[in-house]
C-alpha cells in the first residue's frame, strides 16, 4: 500500500509541475505563431490545464480501466467548480466582464445535458465518443473565429503573456519536456490508483472521482490563484469553463474512442446531478440575474465549496465502508 501511495504522490507532483511547464510553453509558442490572445486564453490556457486529465484518462482507458477515465473527467469538473472556483471566490469575489465567457456557459450547460443523454444506456460507446470529439472540433473552430474580436479575457491573457516572455526555442523545449513528463507521471499515477482501488475493493470510478480528480485539478487551482493575485478575474472563470468543456468533450471523448466506458447507474443518479447543479449555479452567478452584472461573491463561492465538501465527504464515506 505504501508503494502505491508513493506512486500516486510522486505521479501527482510531477504531473502538476509538467502540466505547468507544458501550458507555459504552449502559450508562448502560440503567441509566437500569431494566435490571438483571446484564443490563447480560451484554448491554450483553458484547455491546456486539462492536459493531466487527458493523459490520465487516455492511459486508464488504454489499460482497461475506463471507469477511472470517466471518474477523472466528471470528478475534475466538479472539483473545478466547487473546490477551485468556490475557494477563489471565497478569498476574493470575482467580477465577470467577458462577453465571450458568458456565451460559453450556456454551451457548457448544453454539453452537460448531452452527457446525461449519453449515460442513459449505461455506456459511453464509440459512437458517443466520436460525437463528443466532433463537437470539440466544432467548438475549437468557433473559438478561432471568435478570436478576432476584442474581449476582456483576451486583454487579460495579453497582460499575462507580456509578464512571462519566452523565446520560441525555449517555448518549444518546455512544451516537449512537459508533454513527455505528463505521460510518464500519468502512467505512474494510474498504476497506483488502480492498485489501491483493487486492494480496497472499490470501483476505479470512485478513485477517479476523488484522489485522481483532485490531483489532476491542481493545475487549474494554481492557474486560478495566480490569476487572482493579478486580479484577472475573467482568466479564473476562463480556466474553469475551458477545462470543463475539454473534460466533457475531449477527455471523455478520447477515452471512449479507445474503449467503451461502462457507466453504472450511480453515475447518472449521483455524480452527474452534482456536476449539473454546480454548472447551473456557476452559470447563474457568472452571467448575472435580476439586472445585475455577473459577479461570484463570497456567499456564492462558499455555497459552491460547501456542496463540493459534502459530495467529497459522501464519496469518502463510500471508500471507508468498502
Amino acid at each position: 500500500m505504501l508503494l502505491w501511495l508513493a506512486a500516486i504522490t510522486l505521479g501527482l507532483v510531477v504531473l502538476v509541475w509538467s502540466a505547468d511547464r507544458f501550458v507555459a510553453g504552449a502559450a508562448a509558442t502560440s503567441r509566437h505563431l500569431g494566435l490571438p490572445p483571446l484564443v490563447i486564453g480560451m484554448l491554450v490556457l483553458g484547455f491546456g490545464t486539462s492536459a493531466p486529465e487527458l493523459a490520465v484518462s487516455a492511459l486508464a482507458a488504454g489499460q482497461g480501466n475506463p471507469g477511472l477515465a470517466l471518474g477523472n473527467a466528471y470528478g475534475s469538473n466538479i472539483a473545478n467548480i466547487g473546490l477551485i472556483l468556490g475557494l477563489v471566490a471565497l478569498i476574493s469575489p470575482l467580477a465577470v466582464h467577458s462577453r465571450v465567457l458568458r456565451r460559453e456557459l450556456p454551451i457548457l450547460g448544453a454539453i452537460t445535458l448531452l452527457a446525461l443523454w449519453q449515460l442513459r444506456d449505461g455506456v459511453v460507446g464509440h459512437g458517443d465518443a466520436w460525437l463528443l470529439l466532433g463537437l470539440l472540433a466544432v467548438f475549437i473552430g468557433y473559438s478561432l473565429w471568435q478570436g478576432r474580436q476584442a474581449d476582456s479575457l483576451g486583454d487579460e491573457t495579453e497582460e499575462l503573456l507580456a509578464e512571462t516572455p519566452m523565446a520560441l526555442p525555449r517555448a518549444l523545449g518546455w512544451t516537449l519536456v512537459g508533454l513527455v513528463l505528463l505521460v510518464a507521471s500519468s502512467r505512474l499515477l494510474v498504476w497506483g490508483a488502480v492498485a489501491i482501488a483493487e486492494s480496497l475493493g472499490v470501483s476505479d470510478l470512485v478513485i477517479g472521482l476523488t484522489v485522481v480528480a483532485v490531483g489532476t485539478s491542481l493545475p487549474e487551482l494554481a492557474a486560478s490563484l495566480s490569476a487572482l493575485r493579478r486580479r484577472e478575474h475573467d482568466l479564473v472563470l476562463g480556466n474553469v469553463v475551458g477545462s470543463n468543456l475539454f473534460n466533457t468533450l475531449g477527455v471523455v471523448g478520447l477515452a471512449g474512442a479507445i474503449a467503451p466506458i461502462d457507466a453504472g447507474g450511480e453515475v447518472m443518479m449521483r455524480d452527474w446531478p452534482v456536476m449539473a447543479v454546480m454548472t447551473l449555479l456557476m452559470a447563474i452567478f457568472a452571467i448575472g440575474w435580476r439586472g445585475r452584472d455577473g459577479r461570484i461573491n463570497r456567499f456564492e463561492g462558499g455555497a459552491l465549496l460547501a456542496i463540493y465538501v459534502a459530495y467529497l465527504g459522501y464519496l469518502g464515506w463510500l471508500l471507508g465502508t468498502a
